[in-house]
């Protein structure tokens, strides 16, 4: 009798389910002489909501790229399902050795960027399709089904017929929220989702993503917005001049923060 005995399938099992999603350990990223990460860590487990929180250039934003390989890093490691990113090269020449393993980690870890991306061409429901369909080869049929059900989900199912420009920017963002979701990612990474909107159009999108938080999602938020850190995180993490200053629960992390410069940063924004 062949396969795997049920105690170390149940074993597989559990060790997949406390593995993190992301783990990102002494990360390092410059611009010529500017050093924007300085060896960063990050851990995104299962389930959980972490928040990036810190002033502009403290390199929030350039982690999430490195942490999808949308950039480069110089040093460190990153891990996907505890699969460790294959590198070559040291230094301003480390690339990843493996261009499957980078499609395969992209696709699983959908970004939602600050100023939408959504093809001008192309109608909403479109729009969530494509990458379904192009990159991972679904059924169109499928796919559509899936696309409708997303775009109800974020409120906008009755636009699916329109085109991006005919939206306002908190649609657009809440489509581009579907179009991420239909890839049926293992994680999602924002990128200040809400930055570029009016304060009523944000609450549109912060809604949206304290349901997916609700349900459980994985996702790391690169945010300004510290009511949504505060409510919608299990872990926040606040970085300066490109290092971890403090990281913790959010009751700590906004109720007592240790440091004298997160303490700072949340007066400033209060």
């Amino acid at each position: 009798m062949t396969g795997a005995a049920p105690g170390s399938a149940i074993a597989d099992k559990t060790a997949a389910e406390t593995t993190p999603v992301l783990a990102i350990s002494g990360l390092h990223k410059s611009y010529g002489d500017l050093e924007v990460l300085k060896g960063v860590d990050l851990v995104a487990p299962r389930g959980h909501v972490v928040s990036l929180i810190g002033s502009s250039g403290s390199g929030k934003s350039t982690l999430l790229r490195c942490a999808n390989l949308l950039e480069n890093s110089q040093e460190g490691e990153i891990a996907f399902e505890g699969e460790p990113v294959s590198w070559r090269g040291h230094g301003p020449a480390r690339r990843p050795a493996d261009p499957r393993q980078v499609t395969r980690i992209r696709t699983n870890l959908s970004m939602v960027f600050q100023q939408f991306n959504l093809w001008a061409h192309m109608t909403i429901l479109q729009n969530v399709m494509e990458a379904p369909v192009t990159v991972l080869g679904r059924p169109r049929s499928e796919v559509e089904s899936a696309a409708r059900s997303y775009l109800d989900k974020v409120g906008i199912g009755d636009k699916c017929d329109v085109y991006p420009a005919q939206l306002s920017g908190g649609q657009q963002q809440r489509a581009a929220i579907a179009r991420a979701l239909c890839m049926e990612p293992r994680a999602i990474l924002f990128d200040e989702p809400t930055s570029a909107l009016d304060p009523e159009l944000e609450q549109e999108v912060v809604r949206v993503i304290k349901g997916l938080a609700e349900e459980g999602r994985t996702m790391v938020i690169v945010t300004h917005d510290m009511a949504m850190a505060r409510d919608c995180s299990d872990h926040v993490i606040f970085l300066h001049q490109g290092l971890v200053e403090e990281e913790g629960p959010p009751d700590r992390l906004f109720g007592a923060p240790e440091s004298v410069r997160l303490r700072g940063f949340l007066s400033s924004t209060a």
